[in-house]
């Protein structure tokens, strides 16, 4: 809008935000897009660029086939799925019942248990104590040891403890009148109101569990059962030959190719997950994280 042939007071402010705005996500999605073109790109324009392509002339899917041919990279990505699927369901299961407990005023050991679960959040065991004690219970090198140490998590356990307080007294006192037990209205009356932070805390579990390195690296030794993220690791130190001993040396791609390939590869199936929980993430952080 003009004011006597000027600009309004709030266009060249608006316009200057954009312009920041605009460089900020030019910042966050140029890599990305290296990454994809990277992997994509002809041997020749990645050897002519120095490693790294921003636009490739042509696709050349080489680099994938690579990876997928030895097995390696499928065995790990099914690994991963599994791993995270059934951690996120028992992570997800546990914490309910644990914040629900404890979200209960008539439940003797809710403040104990609550105080546990605090302490847990300020002081962490340390490596060496929590590595004893997966020895000691027989998990190494199975694929439990990456998720029952790392089951809880006590941010997560208040955030749904926070959201169930939230829900109105008389939906549950109406229902224990009428002779439901805890576990109903549990399962039948707070689950259901609950999808939208149960589909954000789920989320978090799933990115934990997904990019879960450390406990592989420290807990695996058999490569057959690495998770993506350490396959991952191998590739990115130089490694770029583990698992494709079928192709001729002739036809394997070029590092780099390999390297950004295999993230791709990493960051596709979480990525697919967002979308779907995208609308509940507001609405499950802060209903959950605010009281009152």
């Amino acid at each position: 809008m003009l004011v006597h042939g000027q600009p309004a007071p709030g266009m060249g402010e608006s316009a200057v935000k954009i312009l920041v705005l605009g460089v900020l996500c030019a910042l966050v999605i140029l890599p990305f897009v290296s990454v994809i073109s990277t992997s994509i790109a002809p041997r020749e324009q990645i050897s002519r660029a120095g490693g790294l392509v921003l636009l490739p002339r042509g696709i050349d899917l080489t680099a994938y086939q690579a990876l997928f041919s030895g097995g390696v990279v499928t065995r790990a990505l099914l690994v991963s799925v599994g791993v995270t699927v059934v951690g996120t369901a028992l992570s997800l299961f546990v914490s309910c019942l644990l914040a629900y407990a404890t979200s209960r005023p008539h439940f003797v050991l809710g403040r104990p248990i609550l105080l546990i679960v605090l302490i847990g959040m300020l002081f962490s065991p340390g490596i060496i104590p929590v590595y004893l004690m997966v020895k000691q219970t027989g998990l190494l090198n199975s694929l439990w040891s990456l998720i029952i140490p790392t089951m809880v998590s006590g941010f997560n356990v208040i955030v749904l403890r926070s959201f169930f307080q939230n829900i109105p007294d008389e939906l549950t006192e109406s229902a224990t009148i009428d002779g439901a037990g805890e576990w109903t209205v549990f399962s039948r009356i707070v689950m259901p109101l609950s999808k939208a932070v149960l589909a954000v805390i789920g989320l978090f579990y799933a990115v934990g569990y997904w990019n879960s390195f450390f406990t592989a690296l420290l807990y695996i030794d058999d490569a057959a059962k690495w998770p993506m993220q350490l396959v991952l690791r191998t590739y990115v130190v130089g490694d770029t030959a583990m698992g494709q001993a079928d192709l001729a040396t002739e036809f394997l791609p070029p590092q780099s190719s390999l390297q950004m390939a295999i993230l791709v590869v990493s960051m596709v199936p979480i990525l697919l997950v967002y979308p779907f929980l995208q609308k509940h993430f507001a609405q499950g952080v802060l209903t959950g994280a605010v009281k009152g």
